[in-house]
């Protein structure tokens, strides 16, 4: 079994993790465009027809991070980890982990962990509020905190010493930034905090 490990970024919040053999996408937003947010760079829906990936991360139920049309983009079948209480969202016919923080999943040869998130969700605004949540993606040689969107919080100190790569959101997606969210001054303050190998900015631009 390969025992490489290999970070892609994909744009907003979505990262093709490839770790031990074992391939995870995290909050896959593949189309073109939603609302704003638009791609610039080349379409993925035709690049992912060769990919195989055996589970995707959902940190939250906000449409840019659980988008379901990417979610049908997505090659084959693969299993899907994400905050209890959003089950009936997801497409029928897949294997769904439904997870509060400090419960994990083992996907393979890599161990996939919940972790709180402090992030106010609603699916839309009259909907209830929904928990968010950040992964710690382990395999035998690497460990990787996603950590979805997210303000910061005391927890992230528990972290130290515990993580290779940190994948941080370092904005919003729109002209003003909510609160529940890092920027650039307060994603380098998680980082002290962490104190990862490598940082890794994600939900910018």
């Amino acid at each position: 079994m390969s025992t490489r490990s290999l970070l892609t970024f994909l744009g907003h919040s979505t990262v093709l993790l490839d770790l031990s053999g074992v391939r995870l996408l995290t909050d896959p937003l593949l189309t073109d465009r939603l609302g704003i947010l638009h791609r610039h760079s080349r379409s993925l829906r035709d690049a992912f027809g060769d990919l195989g990936v055996d589970a995707v991360l959902i940190s939250h139920a906000h449409h840019d991070h659980l988008h379901l049309p990417s979610l049908r983009l997505v090659p084959g079948r693969p299993q899907i980890v994400l905050p209890r209480g959003l089950r009936a969202l997801m497409p029928s016919g897949r294997e769904i982990h439904e997870v509060d923080p400090g419960q994990g999943v083992s996907i393979g040869a890599v161990r996939v962990t919940a972790l709180a998130a402090r992030h106010q969700v609603r699916r839309h605004p009259f909907a209830p509020l929904s928990p968010a949540l950040g992964f710690l993606v382990a395999s035998e040689s690497t460990r990787i905190y996603f950590a979805g969107d997210t303000d910061l919080f005391p927890e992230m100190s528990d972290l130290a010493g515990k993580v290779d790569v940190a994948l941080l959101p370092v904005w919003g997606w729109g002209p003003r930034l909510g609160v529940g969210h890092l920027d650039p001054e307060r994603a380098a303050e998680a980082v002290r905090r962490i104190r990862p190998r490598v940082a890794i900015p994600i939900h910018w631009g």
